[in-house]
């Protein structure tokens, strides 16, 4: 990812956010879900020079040539006028939502990311990414991650009429989501078990250089200081948490969105 120049003064904020996963068949407020986050992007449409999506802003996500998920309406209109104001939206695929192929970039204007990304905001250098897969030893993960990657897999997937692809996808995310413990992620395993925090450790003895690491994935909130120069940010997710990080040129802060108080 190029460099991303907000250094004119006053400089916008930039936010990051993910894990949403609009459409769930296992979130029973899945439409009032979807307004509060858009009345969130609606409230800093004048504030952001960029919002990050770092991933599962879907539950799931696959385009067909001519034929895309019903629903999502509200979001993705706001997108649109977010990117139609000039606010740069970077989408970046999750393990819910990697089968984008040119709609979200074509018609709503964001730039998609499908791996991790470099990138320096104001002299400072960010690393992001969705989060899954980094550090994790699960190898029937690795195995499941390699078969929705593949380039042949998503094309038998697009053999199916939209039906029943459709409901293939959002029946498997419902089904990963409820055989979990009241259908929430385990709570933080502390710093040394804690996938994130190990990958991004050992990664940071190569690049010493990286000041803020930001990741999805995890639905945990989570804010760590790893040395005098790298800070480590889990973004929540905006299910339950409703939580999001911000960065005004200088600071970071990891916040949450709680209607009729909260100025982003």
């Amino acid at each position: 990812m190029k460099p991303q120049n907000y250094s004119s003064l006053p400089m916008k904020n930039v936010y990051f956010l993910s894990d949403a996963h609009l459409g769930s068949w296992a979130i029973p407020h899945a439409r009032t879900q979807e307004r509060r986050l858009v009345r969130f992007l609606d409230s800093i449409k004048h504030k952001a020079s960029a919002v990050y999506l770092l991933g599962d802003m879907f539950d799931f996500w696959n385009e067909y040539r001519y034929v895309v998920p019903k629903g999502y309406t509200r979001f993705l209109g706001k997108i649109s006028e977010l990117t139609d104001m000039g606010v740069e939206v970077h989408f970046f695929t999750g393990n819910h939502d990697i089968w984008t192929y040119g709609y979200l970039q074509q018609e709503c204007g964001m730039t998609v990311h499908t791996k991790p990304e470099t990138t320096e905001i104001a002299d400072k250098v960010f690393f992001l990414a969705h989060g899954d897969g980094l550090g994790d030893p699960d190898h029937k993960f690795k195995l499941l991650r390699k078969v929705f990657h593949n380039r042949f897999c998503q094309r038998l997937l697009n053999f199916f009429h939209p039906r029943w692809g459709m409901w293939l996808g959002l029946t498997w995310a419902k089904h990963s989501r409820m055989k979990r413990v009241d259908g929430s992620e385990p709570p933080f395993m502390g710093e040394d078990k804690e996938h994130l925090v190990l990958f991004t450790k050992q990664y940071m003895k190569s690049h010493p250089d990286i000041d803020f690491f930001i990741y999805g994935h995890r639905h945990i909130e989570l804010d760590l200081m790893l040395s005098q120069k790298s800070r480590m940010l889990i973004l929540g997710d905006w299910i339950s948490q409703f939580t999001y990080a911000v960065f005004d040129g200088e600071h970071l802060f990891l916040e949450e969105y709680v209607e009729g108080e909260t100025n982003p």
